[in-house]
C-alpha cells in the first residue's frame, strides 16, 4: 500500500509585541518583519500497526519545551482518529527572533505591556495542534524520494587559541588564534513528497545550521527560512510545503568567524543581503537535490517509527562551579545597573547562576537526564531526534555509523535541554561548553550516540543495512 502523506501549516505569529527569546538581555518585538510558521507533515503507512505513522511539526521558535509539546499532543489527540499521539513530535528552527515561552526569563521595562509568555505558549500550542490535525485529516496516497546536496550555510563558531582556550565567536585576528575548534558539515539532507498525480507537494530540509542570523534584532522573524521558503515556492510552485529541521549544530552558526569581510564584499557585488545569500545557496541545493530525487520516486518505502526514553548521565556541578555561581549571584545583586539593558542582563545572569546552584543541591551522586527519542525509518532514510543544541561531532558519529543510506539528525526536538558539547569544547571552555550552558556533557553525548544507533539498527535487518 502506498504511503499516505498530509501537509498543513499554521501562522504562529503573535498579534502583540512579545519578549524575544535567545539573548541575555530583554528584547521586546517592535513589529513583524516576516511571519513565523509551524509546518506539519503527517505520514501513515496505511496499516493497522501504529508504528507506521508519524506527525512531524517544525516551528519557527528557539526551542520547544517538553511541556509545550505535551500540550500540543493533548489538544490534538481527541481529534486525531486512529493516531497514537506519542508519534507526534516537534522541532525548533532556532530563530532568535521568536517569542519566549517561559515566564520570568526577562525583565519588562516600566510601562511596557508585552504578551505574557504563558499566553503565547497556549496560543502556539493551539495553532500547532490545529496544523497537526489538518495534516492528518488531509493525508492521501503519495510518493517520496530522498536526496543529498550541499550548501555552505553553517559555520563552526568557536575559535581556538594557542593557550588552549576557545571562545564562541572569538576573533580570528587575535595573535593567539590557533584554529577553528571543530568540523563543519555542508551536507543538505532532503526528502521530497509527491501526490498520486506526481505533483510535488512538499520538501523536508535538514542541515547543520540553526536559523539565528537575526539574533540581536527586535522584530519577529523566521530569519532566512523566510527568504528560502519564498524562493522555493517561486521555483516549485506557490503551494509547496517546506518543513525545516536543524541537524546537530550546537557549535555551528550562519555567522562566519572567518572570511567575514570577504563574504560581505561578495554579497555587495551580488546586491544581496546576508539572508538572501544564504537562501540562494539553500535553494540551489534543493534544486540540485530535486534533479537526483526524481528518478528515485517510490510509493512502497518501508516505514517504521519507534518512540523511546533514554536516561543519559547528566553533567554534574562541581563544588568549584557551585562557588563560582554563588559569587555570580552576589555580583548581580550588588552591581549597580547603568541602564535598563544592563539591569536586564544582571537579571538573566543571576537566574542562570541560580539554576546551577539548584542543580548542585539536587543532583545526588549519579545525576541523570531523561529524554524522549524518536527513531524513524522511511525507505533508505533514518531520522533520529534529540533535545539538545548538539555539537556537530556527535551528529557526525551517528551519521557515519548508521545502517541507513542517509540519516537525518534532528536536534532541538521534543524538549529544550541546552548545549551538549564535545570533549574538546569542554577542555576549551567558553559559552556553550561550561556547566551553566549544559545539562549533559561529552560522556552523556556518547551514550546518546550509542543508544541512538542501537535504536536505528533495530529498524534494519542485516541485509538492509546501507552503510
Amino acid at each position: 500500500m502506498a504511503i499516505q502523506v498530509g501537509w498543513a501549516t499554521a501562522d504562529i505569529t503573535p498579534a502583540r509585541n512579545t519578549f524575544l527569546q535567545g539573548q541575555f538581555h530583554t528584547r521586546i518585538s517592535t513589529h513583524v518583519n516576516d511571519p513565523l510558521t509551524a509546518t506539519a507533515l503527517a505520514l501513515d503507512g496505511g496499516s493497522d500497526d501504529a508504528s507506521d505513522q508519524a506527525i512531524l511539526i517544525s516551528a519557527d521558535v528557539v526551542g520547544i519545551r517538553a511541556e509545550v509539546q505535551e500540550r500540543v499532543r493533548a489538544l490534538a489527540a481527541p481529534r486525531l482518529s486512529g493516531f497514537d499521539a506519542r508519534k507526534l513530535f516537534m522541532n525548533a528552527t532556532h530563530t532568535h527572533t521568536a517569542p519566549s515561552f517561559q515566564e520570568g526569563n526577562y525583565l519588562a521595562p516600566a510601562g511596557s505591556d508585552p504578551l505574557p509568555p504563558a499566553e503565547y505558549a497556549e496560543f502556539f500550542a493551539r495553532k500547532a495542534a490545529d496544523a497537526a490535525v489538518r495534516a492528518w485529516e488531509q493525508r492521501a496516497p503519495g510518493a517520496l524520494a530522498n536526496a543529498f546536496s550541499h550548501a555552505a550555510v553553517g559555520r563552526n563558531r568557536r575559535a581556538a587559541y594557542l593557550d588552549g582556550s576557545s571562545r564562541m565567536y572569538g576573533k580570528t585576528s587575535d595573535p593567539q588564534f590557533d584554529s577553528i575548534e571543530g568540523y563543519e558539515d555542508d551536507g543538505v539532507d532532503l526528502l521530497f513528497f509527491w501526490n498520486e498525480r506526481r505533483d510535488l507537494t512538499g520538501v523536508l530540509i535538514n542541515l547543520a545550521c540553526p536559523f539565528q542570523l537575526d539574533e540581536h534584532a527586535e522584530y519577529l522573524s523566521a530569519s532566512f527560512w523566510h527568504e528560502t521558503r519564498v524562493a522555493l515556492r517561486q521555483r516549485f510552485g506557490p503551494d509547496l510545503f517546506v518543513l525545516s529541521q536543524c541537524s546537530a549544530a550546537g557549535d555551528q552558526s550562519p555567522h562566519p568567524i572567518l572570511y567575514k569581510g570577504l563574504e560581505a564584499e561578495m554579497r555587495k557585488r551580488r546586491g544581496l543581503t546576508e539572508r538572501q545569500e544564504l537562501a540562494r545557496r539553500l535553494v540551489q541545493a534543493v534544486a540540485d537535490g530535486f534533479e537526483s530525487a526524481v528518478p528515485a520516486i517510490r510509493t512502497d518505502a518501508p516505514f517504521r517509527h519507534l518512540v523511546g526514553t533514554l536516561e543519559l548521565p547528566a553533567r554534574a556541578v562541581s563544588e568549584t562551579e557551585f562557588s563560582q555561581a554563588e559569587a555570580e549571584v552576589s555580583r548581580c545583586e550588588t552591581e549597580a545597573p547603568k541602564d535598563f539593558r544592563h539591569a536586564s542582563i544582571l537579571h538573566c545572569m543571576k537566574q542562570r547562576a541560580l539554576r546551577v546552584m539548584k542543580r548542585f543541591r539536587e543532583q545526588g551522586p549519579h545525576p541523570i537526564w531523561t529524554m524522549e527519542l524518536h527513531t524513524l525509518r522511511l525507505g533508505d532514510v533514518a531520522m533520529v531526534t534529540n533535545p539538545f543544541e548538539l555539537f556537530l561531532d556527535f551528529g557526525i558519529r551517528i551519521k557515519a555509523r548508521s545502517p541507513a543510506q542517509q540519516t537525518f539528525v534532528v536536534q532541538l526536538a521534543c524538549d529544550y535541554a541546552g548545549y551538549l558539547p564535545s570533549a574538546k569544547a569542554v577542555r576549551g571552555r567558553g559559552y556553550g561548553a561550561e556547566v551553566a550552558s549544559t545539562k549533559v556533557g561529552p560522556e552523556g553525548g556518547q551514550v546518546l550516540v550509542e543508544r541512538t544507533l542501537q535504536a536505528t539498527q533495530s529498524l534494519w535487518s542485516n541485509g538492509d543495512a546501507q552503510g
